[in-house]
């Protein structure tokens, strides 16, 4: 059965308080629909201080889809380890896991936009040393022991659920987030297809004497929308799309890989590309991926546009892709 993900990042250019409020209690809802209907994931992201209203708090936003949820996994790819009070974020882990019962995935990145480092007013050139930092914190306070952090005897209470603890990749693209993985014996989560990166970290794995996995993207990972009639729908809803294409793009300077990267200006150069894809249920059935993303609010999709794609794959996809 493949891994069927629900990703919401919550933009919606020029929303209003009344628009933005509708899209994020749709977001809950379609989360809770897509549970009901056995769909593997939410996954859900961080960004900060973006025009466009981009999620900025992808755990308070986890919080709600577990309350409204009994199965349903979430994955915050990415939190921006370096942005975050690194004992604070332990306790709030530990509380989601707890209340989850296990269900929240953690992936732990740097990020990549020097502006959201100014606005927390945090060091761009330590973030390195920062992310270190972070990590060791964290596998450090979920033991519920006390520990020396800063020069000060702290303990964090209270304990996660998951043991040894609840589930924490190291993301990235680059041969330094490889080994903080492996020198802290944790999973790797590449940013896209690297099979070169997975395998530098199995060298560092052998090197630091530690065990981990890397949890690869697939070579193809579009983004996926389904819809009755594809022309029909990239002519109304192709903009959306567009738009959080060019903001990926605006942000991802030449060294960051990522598996929905785009290169595309138009709305038929990204169809073209086919990062971003509109499909008919035979098509996405057809498409035989390990992995389908559906995007169903991507860049400020109307919400019953997004419902209708929603639903076309819960109803006439996801019955046939078992087996």
């Amino acid at each position: 059965m493949p891994v069927t993900v629900v990703r919401f990042n919550l933009v919606e250019p020029g929303a209003t308080r009344a628009t933005l409020g509708a899209r994020y209690r749709a977001a809950v809802e379609m989360a809770a629909y897509a549970d009901e209907r056995g769909i593997s994931t939410v996954q859900t992201e961080e960004h900060h201080g973006v025009e466009n209203n981009w999620l900025p708090a992808p755990f308070v936003f986890a919080g709600a889809v577990f309350g409204a949820t009994r199965r349903i996994a979430v994955t915050v790819s990415a939190v921006i380890g370096p942005l975050h009070d690194p004992l604070r974020l332990a306790e709030e882990i530990a509380v989601l896991d707890l209340v989850s019962g296990g269900r929240l995935v953690t992936v732990a990145g740097i990020g990549y936009r020097p502006e959201e480092y100014a606005q927390f007013d945090v060091d761009w050139k330590r973030r390195g040393r920062l992310q270190d930092e972070v990590l060791e914190t964290l596998l450090k306070a979920w033991t519920g022991e006390p520990f020396t952090y800063r020069g000060r005897t702290v303990r964090v209470t209270p304990r996660p659920a998951t043991e040894p603890h609840p589930l924490l990749l190291v993301g990235g693209s680059s041969k330094a987030a490889a080994r903080r993985a492996a020198r802290l014996g944790l999973p790797f989560f590449p940013s896209a297809h690297l099979p070169e990166l997975e395998a530098y970290y199995k060298e560092r794995l052998v090197e630091y004497g530690t065990e981990g996995w890397t949890m690869m993207p697939a070579a193809e990972t579009p983004l996926l929308h389904v819809a009755e009639d594809p022309d029909r729908a990239w002519a109304e809803y192709g903009g959306h799309f567009l738009h959080e294409a060019r903001t990926y793009a605006s942000w991802q300077s030449a060294g960051i890989r990522s598996a929905v990267r785009s290169g595309a200006t138009t709305v038929d150069e990204l169809r073209a590309e086919g990062v971003y894809r509109i499909v008919t249920p035979d098509e996405c059935v057809a498409l035989g991926l390990d992995n389908y993303v559906l995007h169903p609010l991507a860049g400020g999709m109307p919400v019953d546009e997004g419902w209708r794609g929603l639903r076309l794959f819960a109803e006439r996809v996801l019955p046939r892709l078992d087996g």
